[in-house]
């Protein structure tokens, strides 16, 4: 029996590259905080599980719930973790039948009768047919792509930091420049050194407890800075930077996810890095076309135009970059990935792929998982039984659907040509 409310993964967010294969949505950070914690805020309560892809059945990860078996009560609130809830939305009590609407589509249902989990887990189920009495409206923002993250941002984030930066009260250092006339928010346990610049000309910059900013950084906001992630000089704008993290250089609307490095030079635009990923000295994304045309993406399931002029990279869980390495527009890394070599990576580099071009090399399960664990050992956590079950599953996963190799069509006969003029 599981009370409280479920987080749930529809068939388009589990389809979602490069971030789906090795967590659930609801763990994905977008904007200031994970999707996971923004309905905590709006609905006052933690979650009690997840529905989402078989193979995911064993995620854990700093706090996150597990996954739902058994039956959901009646009055369970089920919420569609495609949907981004605004910090500054409540929804005091939801009664069975009851739902929640952002932009006219059900973002979130408490269920009307006792409901089987399994009815939930191929993704194909709407909430909206769960829906029998009173309709809520809150403002959010809603994800059909990864990209999508990086589409938001620059309101959404604007949106955050204001609402995080209300509360807190602790003054920022004497020694701080502070230009424009949002707030400079830095919490108690945060530490500034001397010659760093906020800009709050556009947006709140927030730095959380234990965060530590180095000299001769410049953040532009809206911006926010989480727990115990270094900022090691650089200039920064419209950044949200995930927990544990370590980031240098130049960044411009980027999200990370948390636990990951970008530690050395390099700019990095339009941006999404994986939690535990690593880029090398030197990464470089480009986020904008020569062209100055919409941007195309490669996925598995085919090239898709975004209609975004600004797109850089999506880089997946634990995907590494080498130094030096220049990442095209619209580029996306696959979980596991170890990305290097002396040209420009494809545009799609699939999961677990070893190398920079296709044909790509297998990264050996093994020892990817090895290397995680020393990743994570150096930040403190260890390899747990149930994520290597979970990022092996995630390896058997991409395996599975590897698509099947064409057969080779039989050469065509030779016909007598004629020497012509080549044309320009």
């Amino acid at each position: 029996m599981t009370t409280g409310f479920v987080l749930y993964d529809d068939a388009i967010a589990r389809a979602a590259e490069p971030f789906a294969l090795t967590r659930p949505m609801g763990e994905l950070r977008v904007g200031a905080l994970l999707i996971r914690e923004r309905w905590s805020r709006v609905l006052g309560t933690a979650p009690s599980a997840f529905v989402g892809a078989p193979h995911l059945a064993r995620f854990t990860e700093f706090g996150s719930p597990a996954a739902a078996r058994g039956t959901l009560a009646a009055g369970t609130i089920v919420v569609n973790t495609r949907c981004a809830p605004a910090l500054d939305a409540i929804v005091a009590h939801l009664k069975p039948g009851d739902a929640v609407v952002v932009d006219g589509v059900v973002a979130a249902v408490a269920l009307p009768g006792a409901v089987d989990s399994a009815k939930l887990a191929s993704g194909t189920a709407a909430l909206g047919d769960f829906a029998r009495g009173t309709a809520t409206t809150i403002h959010g923002w809603w994800l059909t792509h990864a990209w999508d993250i990086v589409r938001h941002l620059p309101p959404m984030l604007a949106a955050d930091a204001t609402v995080l930066g209300a509360g807190i009260t602790d003054a920022p250092p004497v020694h701080l420049a502070v230009l424009g006339e949002h707030a400079a928010a830095v919490a108690r346990g945060a530490y500034i050194e001397p010659h760093v610049v906020f800009d709050t000309t556009n947006g709140a910059v927030v730095v959380m407890p234990g965060a530590r900013i180095n000299a001769f950084t410049r953040i532009a906001g809206p911006a926010v800075v989480g727990a115990d992630a270094i900022v090691a000089g650089g200039r920064f704008s419209c950044v949200a930077i995930g927990e544990h993290s370590r980031v240098c250089g130049e960044m411009s609307v980027v999200v990370v996810q948390g636990h990951a490095n970008k530690a050395h030079d390099g700019f990095v635009g339009h941006s999404v890095l994986g939690r535990w990923s690593n880029l090398g000295a030197m990464t470089t994304t480009s986020n904008l076309k020569n062209s100055y045309g919409p941007v195309r993406v490669a996925t598995a399931a085919g090239e898709t135009d975004t209609g975004m002029q600004f797109l850089g990279s999506l880089v997946g869980d634990h995907a590494k970059t080498a130094i030096g390495t220049r990442l095209m527009t619209g580029t996306i890394i696959g979980a596991g990935a170890n990305v290097f070599g002396d040209r420009s990576p494809d545009k799609r580099v699939p999961p677990f792929a070893w190398g920079d071009r296709a044909p790509f090399k297998r990264y050996e399960r093994e020892k990817f998982l090895d290397v995680a664990a020393h990743v994570l050992q150096r930040r403190g956590h260890a390899l747990t039984d149930a994520l290597r079950a979970t990022l092996g599953a995630a390896e058997e996963e991409t395996r599975r659907k590897k698509p099947k190799k064409k057969a080779k069509a039989p050469p065509k006969a030779k016909t007598k040509t004629t020497r012509g003029r080549r044309g320009r």
